[in-house]
């Protein structure tokens, strides 16, 4: 079966050699291309997401770039959808109304569903950096984390970014994660700890807290903070690179995997594809390995890395670990999940809850719903771009956006 599809190439500038930089091609028809044919994404490298030295910015200074803004020809009866990206990682979607906004390591895209119209946002038109980690709504406005350009706040009726940088308050320019509270105070993960702006008030450099490991005596377990969710009673849950964390009224608590958190090796060992071991290449993550007790196993595995978060309507934290499988803790007790109970991939890359409440899991291997205590997997079979998933959302009309190494899928209505 031939696919109906369009193509949002993003072609890296090699004169430049940096991440962000290229052209749309608008209308592209690839010819014969088979569900499950394409070559699949192989395994996220170490550093792809945030290296243990800061990797080069994502900064673009060329001023010659592909187009920003245009418009693409969808088939609106075609099953599924492709938007190519190239050579880059999807890491964030948010919807909106009925604007995709699509983060990737060459900027942001803006794309009305209703028009089929795009625009692209990088370092030419308001950014300090081209890589995207986040996107996240504060206060209606689009805010978005970026690789060593901070975070930047869109003010759609200005059509102007603001951006917050370590001047301002922030822990580090490398931001993973920006998330207002119900009590009014926004929460920003960054490489070097989580900011705690009280009240909102981004533009007051005195309301900025820095939360690290060293001034926590340790209650945050690792300064580089993967992700932040606020639970059932109004508490900040903190996803790191050395456990996760809970604060609340002023008090720090935290667990790793020797208090729960991941699957046991030997449970995981048999399903792990890929044997990139970060501790191979960076001394930060050998050291880790070795605070860990990890010293003598030498694949992609650590169960102490989180790599997603979500909090339920019932307080339960779910945690997707680098190798450890999900992991699913109610204040008491962890649970986990692996390929060895239908997880396609034991690196759980991205977790997402919809509208409805389903829990979705993207891993290294395909993405999963939950449903019960079984997955129903979909995977490039079922028309995803590649089965390495790093983002996800769900339109209101209930079809999927989902995020992976190479482009984005929209499918209809699972």
């Amino acid at each position: 079966m031939q696919l109906n599809k369009i193509t949002l190439a993003i072609i890296g500038v090699a004169a430049a050699g940096a991440i962000g930089g290229g052209a749309y091609y608008m209308g592209t028809k690839a010819q014969g291309e088979q569900p499950g044919a394409r070559q699949a994404a192989g395994p996220l490298k170490p550093g792809a997401q945030a290296p243990a030295n800061h990797p080069a910015t994502g900064t673009n200074t060329a001023q010659n770039g592909p187009e920003q803004q245009g418009k693409v020809q969808v088939d609106p009866n075609a099953k599924f959808t492709h938007f190519r990206v190239g050579n880059r990682n999807v890491k964030a979607i948010l919807m909106r109304d009925k604007i995709a906004w699509v983060g990737t390591s060459g900027g942001v895209v803006r794309y009305d569903t209703t028009t089929d119209e795009y625009r692209l946002f990088d370092v030419r038109n308001g950014l300090l950096s081209n890589g995207i980690f986040s996107i996240d709504e504060i206060d209606g406005r689009i805010m978005v984390g970026t690789y060593g350009g901070g975070m930047s706040l869109y003010d759609e009726k200005l059509d102007k970014w603001e951006n917050f940088n370590i001047p301002d308050g922030l822990g580090d320019a490398f931001v993973y994660r920006a998330m207002k509270m119900s009590n009014g105070d926004v929460w920003v993960a960054t490489w070097s700890g989580a900011n705690r702006i009280r009240g909102g008030a981004l533009r007051d450099r005195a309301k900025w807290d820095l939360y690290t490991v060293e001034n926590t005596k340790g209650g945050l377990p690792n300064d580089w903070v993967y992700g932040l969710a606020e639970g059932k009673n109004g508490e900040v849950w903190l996803a790191t690179e050395g456990g996760l964390a809970r604060f609340k009224d002023g008090k720090w608590d935290n667990w790793n995997h020797a208090k729960g958190l991941g699957a046991p090796y030997e449970k995981v060992k048999n399903d792990i594809k890929f044997t990139n071991d970060p501790a191979q290449q960076s001394v930060h993550h050998a050291k880790q390995k070795e605070e860990m007790g990890l010293q003598g196993i030498n694949v992609a595995y650590n169960p102490n890395y989180i790599v997603s978060m979500v909090v339920d309507d019932q307080g339960i934290v779910w945690a997707g670990t680098w190798g450890g499988g999900l992991s699913s803790f109610d204040g008491k007790n962890w649970r986990h999940y692996t390929v060895a109970d239908g997880l396609p991939g034991n690196h759980v890359f991205m977790l997402y809850r919809d509208k409805k409440g389903t829990l979705w899991v993207g891993t290294n291997d395909g993405l999963a719903r939950k449903e019960g205590d079984k997955f129903v997997v979909l995977t490039t079979e079922q028309g995803l771009f590649s089965n390495t998933v790093f983002s996800m959302a769900t339109g209101d009309d209930g079809n999927l956006w989902v995020g992976s190494f190479g482009g984005v899928s929209r499918l209809k209505q699972f």
